[in-house]
């Protein structure tokens, strides 16, 4: 577990490396995984993903984590903490978001990962409060925030999926630190 920064039961959660590109980019370009996203992304922008994440943790000790199953050793994904700035009245703050490959789904991971990171943001990094956002019609991921125990602040227009009928209205998901 030594290049774990921290494990639940199942999972361990790492900095990315540059050879995670192959596997993340295949999750990506899965349009099962990538249903409630404006489009499927391409290697580079995986690439663009994986540096952005790589500068955040360097900056501030959270991202949306490379995730890996503890009992292969092999990633499955992300789940994690990442800054969101887009315009609306709750930004800027940290979300809570997680993106497995399709093979690992109904399995409680996504849950247990996101338990596990907030406790992390809230034990370890002193986060006074937690977010999460997602498209109305992403039952899965909304059921996945009730699970964990946040709460629906509101709804609203995502800014940046205004050009997606069908993605734009979203769920706002919060959940302070019980310090």
């Amino acid at each position: 577990m030594a290049h774990y920064l921290f494990a639940s039961n199942r999972l361990g959660f790492r900095e990315w490396k540059s050879n995670d590109l192959p596997v993340m980019a295949a999750i990506n370009a899965d349009p099962l995984v990538m249903e409630f996203f404006p489009s499927i992304q391409s290697v580079s922008q995986t690439e663009d993903f994986i540096k952005r994440n790589q500068k955040m943790f360097a900056d501030n000790k959270f991202c949306y984590f490379a995730v890996d199953l503890l009992e292969t050793n092999k990633l499955i994904g992300f789940i994690g903490l990442s800054q969101m700035t887009f315009d609306s009245p709750f930004t800027p703050c940290v979300d809570i978001g997680w993106r497995i490959g399709f093979q690992y789904w109904n399995h409680g991971y996504a849950t247990e990962g996101a338990n596990r990171c907030l406790q992390y943001a809230f034990d370890d990094l002193k986060l006074k409060e937690v977010f999460s956002v997602a498209p109305l019609v992403n039952t899965k991921s909304i059921a996945i925030m009730r699970k964990i125990g946040m709460i629906q602040q509101s709804q609203f227009e995502h800014p940046l999926l205004t050009n997606y009928e069908h993605l734009k209205k979203c769920a706002l998901f919060y959940m302070a630190n019980g310090l």
